[in-house]
This record gives C-alpha cells, sequence and structure tokens, in this order.
C-alpha cells in the first residue's frame, strides 16, 4: 500500500511553494534594487530616498523571515545534530518527533507574542516610514511564525506515522 497525497494537494502544495518563493525572490530584488540606487543617488547626486533606508531595513525583515518559512518547508532549519546520528533508528525518530513538537510550540507562542506587538504597534499608531504604519510592516512576524509552526505541526504527524510504523506488534 503507498501512501501518496492526491494530486490536487500536490498541485496546490507546489503552487503556493511557487507563490512563496516567487515573493522572497521578488523582495530581495526590490531590496537589492532599492539598495544600489541609494548608493549611486548618494555618491553621484549628494542625495537619495528618503525612505530608502528604512525600507530596505523591513525588507530584510520580510526576507528573513520568509525565507525561515521556505526553510520549514521541508524542515531545513539549521540543526545540530551530533547526538542523533548516533542513535538508533527507533529513538532518532522519537528524537525527530519530539523536536518537531517542540518548534511548532516555540513558533506558536512566538507567533502569539508578536501578534500582541502588532496589535500594540497599531493601537499606538506609529508610522515606519512615508504614510506607512509600523503595524505592517511587522505583520510578517505573527503570519511566519504561525506557517512555520503549522508545518512542524504537520512534521510531527509524520514523524508520529513514521515511529510506529516499523514497530512489531
Amino acid at each position: 500500500m503507498t501512501n501518496k497525497k492526491p494530486v490536487f494537494l500536490l498541485n496546490i502544495q507546489a503552487f503556493l511553494q511557487k507563490i512563496e518563493d516567487g515573493i522572497l525572490v521578488g523582495l530581495l530584488l526590490l531590496m537589492i534594487f532599492i539598495a544600489v540606487l541609494q548608493i549611486f543617488l548618494r555618491n553621484l547626486f549628494d542625495s537619495g530616498i528618503l525612505w530608502g533606508d528604512p525600507l530596505v531595513r523591513i525588507l530584510v525583515l520580510w526576507i528573513g523571515l520568509i525565507g525561515a518559512m521556505v526553510a520549514s518547508r521541508d524542515n531545513h532549519h539549521i540543526s545540530i545534530d551530533v547526538i542523533s546520528r548516533y542513535l538508533p533508528e527507533q529513538i532518532k525518530k522519537l528524537s525527530n518527533l519530539i523536536i518537531s513538537i517542540f518548534t511548532s510550540l516555540v513558533c506558536a507562542v512566538m507567533a502569539y507574542y508578536s501578534l500582541i506587538f502588532v496589535m500594540m504597534e497599531k493601537n499606538e499608531g506609529i508610522l515606519a516610514f512615508a504614510t506607512i504604519p509600523a503595524w505592517v510592516c511587522e505583520s510578517i512576524i505573527p503570519v511566519s511564525f504561525i506557517i512555520i509552526s503549522f508545518r512542524y505541526l504537520l512534521l510531527s504527524f509524520t514523524c508520529l506515522t513514521k515511529l510506529f510504523k516499523h514497530i512489531p506488534q
């Protein structure tokens, strides 16, 4: 018996991954363009875009968090696995399950507190640059942690099925 996902789910997943990758690449290109334009304008014309530097800082935040979301797609986050290399296979599967659940919980807590932070920023009415409210720029924080938490929750179910798949009865 094979354990394959339906084709429509794979198509939706591939489509969402392309959107995620496209947003990441688009934001990176925009950040590079604004940074190079700022350098060009400052060195040649002794001027620059007034909101260019704050925009680049916000783009770094967005790129970093969307990059973390992309890394969580396939469990490619940085990890220290010196000990897990020497564990027996069943213990390694249990270890992966515990790590996935822990990661999901930590990201859920981060999502909760970052959502509170963004709501406080919205209530304060602080502007990030030009007429853009700071909370809009910071909204990626809870969104990314919610998505990462959800992905690791799904991964924990995968780890759970792998753990009990080959246990002799």
